[in-house]
């Protein structure tokens, strides 16, 4: 079942631990924030209102627990390791069942490893089904996986990577898992250890869908605005590209100058991700859960070299092929739009959910891990 030795390729346990001049920094700094005017009328149309902003600032530096969240993730197994030149930081947790799986879960952006805390539970421990043995890594670049080691990490070489832990961990099969920048890692990881990936299940929901079409060439061109379904999918392509696109095109092409920022600024940082958590969420996300996203971008960093390899993959011409393993893919929020949008083959296992959309391991764990063991559980 093993391939190798985990203990000789350096894996090293790692915990949590943020300084208390860290946590104190960041509340002197919140409390001396520059807070811009407010302009009457614009509520969220030019971006996040500073009214909401300040509520929520307040609350990360008078109420929210840093050290009891830090706590939550410290109660799962964390470990280090260096792979092509990168600290690699990721969760290993083990089930006790004796048919558990292992599978390979990957965050996408702007998320972190803490978007799995109400996932990991019931996949590694269910009531009933299948189990799993977790693996969760931190992207390159993305909280404790920094300092980035240099240029280059765009999804290919992170799926590289992938590959390199999972042999490292001894897991001779293994399914993968994701969303957002992790659904792409996820296919390439299964196309290029197809010998090793049992199945690749990924989730997406329309906004989604249909904002990674813009990207595509001559998308526009295929779909026919006298058709009802690819009307709205040409309009949230043009709100897409009109209102939407703006932080993606600036890490795009200008991370290091953002960078500055994210890094040095914890009302930037905070309003960076908090737009995004407004805009593609229908589900009650609480604040704890959001701010210890935010806290584990501030306290590393990381806000900047996430930055830098969503500019990497933007510049990269190394796009995977399609796997040739089993596809199960998840649609969160869904609508008739997606169908004609993702390129599933026909056998692939399709689950839609009415609620739920960009964080679906937060906003619907429960139903995402039942996906997961609807789908991971016939494959051998």
């Amino acid at each position: 079942m093993t391939r190798r030795s985990a203990i000789s390729d350096g894996i090293q346990p790692f915990r949590i631990e943020i300084s208390q001049a860290d946590v104190d920094h960041l509340h002197h700094r919140l409390a001396d924030a520059r807070w811009p005017d407010e302009l009457p009328g614009v509520e969220w149309a030019r971006g996040i209102p500073p009214a909401y902003l300040r509520e929520l600032a307040e609350y990360w530096r008078t109420q929210y627990d840093w050290r009891a969240q830090e706590a939550r993730l410290n109660q799962y197994p964390q470990f280090t390791t260096e792979i092509d030149g990168q600290r690699i930081h990721f969760l290993h947790v083990r089930s006790d069942q004796p048919d558990a799986k292992p599978l390979l879960i990957t965050h996408g952006y702007p998320s972190s490893v803490a978007e799995f805390l109400h996932l990991i539970e019931p996949l590694v421990n269910p009531v009933e089904g299948q189990a799993f043995h977790v693996v969760a890594p931190s992207l390159p670049g993305y909280a404790f996986s920094t300092p980035l080691g240099g240029t280059g990490w765009a999804m290919g070489r992170t799926a590289r990577a992938w590959a390199e832990l999972m042999r490292r961990l001894g897991y001779e099969r293994y399914g993968v898992h994701g969303g957002d920048v992790g659904a792409g890692v996820s296919g390439m990881v299964a196309d290029l250890d197809g010998e090793h990936v049992i199945g690749v299940h990924v989730v997406t929901d329309p906004l989604t869908a249909a904002s990674t079409a813009t990207f595509l060439p001559g998308m526009a061109d295929r779909l026919n605005e006298n058709d009802p379904v690819d009307k709205l999918i040409l309009d949230r392509m043009d709100a897409f590209t009109r209102e939407g696109s703006g932080y993606l095109a600036i890490q795009n092409s200008r991370p290091q100058t953002i960078g500055y920022g994210l890094v040095d600024s914890p009302l930037l940082q905070l309003a960076w991700i908090a737009e995004k958590f407004h805009e593609w969420t229908d589900l009650p996300i609480g604040r704890d859960q959001l701010l210890t996203t935010v806290s584990l971008y501030w306290f590393t960093g990381c806000g900047a070299t996430a930055a830098h390899t969503l500019y990497e993959q933007a510049h990269s011409s190394d796009w995977g092929a399609p796997p040739a393993v089993p596809q199960g893919f998840a649609v969160f929020g869904a609508d008739d739009t997606v169908r004609r949008l993702v390129p599933a083959p026909a056998d692939a296992h399709w689950t839609e959910f009415r609620h739920g959309r960009h964080f679906p391991a937060i906003e619907a764990p429960a139903e995402l891990a039942a996906d997961l063991q609807a789908f991971f559980a016939p494959l051998k």
